[in-house]
């Protein structure tokens, strides 16, 4: 089971992640890209269901 990551946790893993695809001064390890992929995806966020 994975853990829970905090939103604190995920945003600066998403963050890390966009700097790594998008800013041209920042060397791009594919290496690091995939392992911020998995830990994102296989992290388990709380279900949120919003009501139209």
């Amino acid at each position: 089971m994975s853990p829970m990551l905090s939103e604190r946790e995920r945003e600066s893993k998403l963050a890390e992640l966009d700097r790594l695809l998008n800013d041209p001064e920042t060397h791009m390890d594919p290496h690091r890209v995939w392992a911020l992929l998995a830990e994102v995806s296989a992290a388990k966020q709380p279900c949120i269901i919003r009501q139209p």
